[in-house]
């Protein structure tokens, strides 16, 4: 058995077909078949059911790619712990982001990172928190930026910021003669929403159950942005909240109509996550350090309230 042979089942198991696993690990088709066959023979099992379409993993093969995933993320380590000794800061890192992080965290660090630590091949994806879990636990993600806390037993989270919800209130809004917000104010059924999917979406519906009774009513107006939102609410759809640092983008007429609450101010707390298996420590340490250091100086808040971004 070798390390190969489980990196190919796990190829496999992915992409549920031999060819399209052997095109990504580069191998041909044949060889990559061989190995495989090689190791189900040395086991005496069946790891993938072949004569269903498209291939599946039999109840033991389940079991194996599992143990596999595991054995080929403890392998990495050793190259690890090479770069660790040599103090090497480099090669390819994928990093996913969720949507109401990237557009505004992204510009901030990037320029500066890339500058600090040019040997390091940032691979950088917008993703779901859901899809984030999802690759992380697959190996497919080195780390990710995420709302947190995920109370996951299979990712650790390293807290970067905590980034305050802000209320964006139109002309002729109930609340528009208010100079500050308290929680209590808001009423789910005037609130313009993002989509489902959107963690940012899940802590202003918990912002709202925590303080209101709250019914899973379909809501009318969402959005998959917190810009088209700002829209909907200029048009007077009803108001929304949004993150504080997409609040620095906005020009001075809709910075008119922001709304901040009394302290301890609700938040949302935004972290660097990545599997238990603690691979590429030293890039993830790196991220960390160049995020923090250009956050501390764009948000001032200290007395928050963290929000769960956990559907309830």
């Amino acid at each position: 058995m070798t390390i190969t042979q489980l990196s190919y089942v796990l190829a496999v198991a992915e992409h549920q077909n031999f060819t399209k696993a052997a095109q990504k690990c580069f191998v041909t088709q044949p060889t990559l078949s061989m190995q495989i066959q090689k190791l189900e023979d040395q086991l005496d099992i069946l790891i993938f059911d072949r004569s269903k379409k498209p291939i599946e993993l039999t109840e033991v093969g389940k079991k194996i790619v599992t143990q596999a995933r595991n054995i080929v993320n403890e392998s990495y380590r050793i190259q690890d712990i090479v770069d660790q000794q040599k103090g090497f800061i480099g090669g390819e890192f994928k990093l996913g982001i969720i949507p109401t992080v990237m557009p505004t965290l992204l510009p901030m660090f990037l320029n500066n990172f890339v500058k600090k630590y040019p040997k390091v091949k940032l691979k950088i994806e917008e993703l779901t928190t859901d899809e984030i879990i999802t690759r992380i636990n697959d190996g497919h993600l080195d780390a990710a930026i995420a709302a947190t806390p995920l109370e996951l037993d299979t990712i650790k989270e390293r807290v970067l910021y905590f980034e305050p919800f802000v209320a964006y209130v139109p002309q002729n809004h109930r609340l528009r003669d208010k100079s500050k917000l308290e929680i209590s104010d808001l009423n789910i059924d005037d609130m313009l929403l993002l989509e489902d999917g959107h963690c940012f979406r899940d802590g202003v519906i918990n912002l709202c159950k925590a303080f209101k009774n709250h019914t899973d009513d379909k809501f009318q107006l969402e959005s998959g942005s917190i810009e088209t939102l700002v829209k909907l609410s200029n048009e007077g759809l009803g108001m929304t909240l949004m993150p504080f640092l997409h609040t620095l983008d906005l020009n001075e007429k809709a910075k008119q109509n922001l709304h901040y609450f009394t302290e301890p101010s609700p938040a949302r707390e935004v972290s660097l996550i990545y599997h238990k298996s603690e691979l590429k420590m030293q890039i993830i340490e790196a991220l960390q350090y160049v995020i923090s250091g250009v956050v501390r100086g764009a948000i001032a808040f200290q007395n928050v309230q963290i929000i769960s971004p956990i559907s309830k």
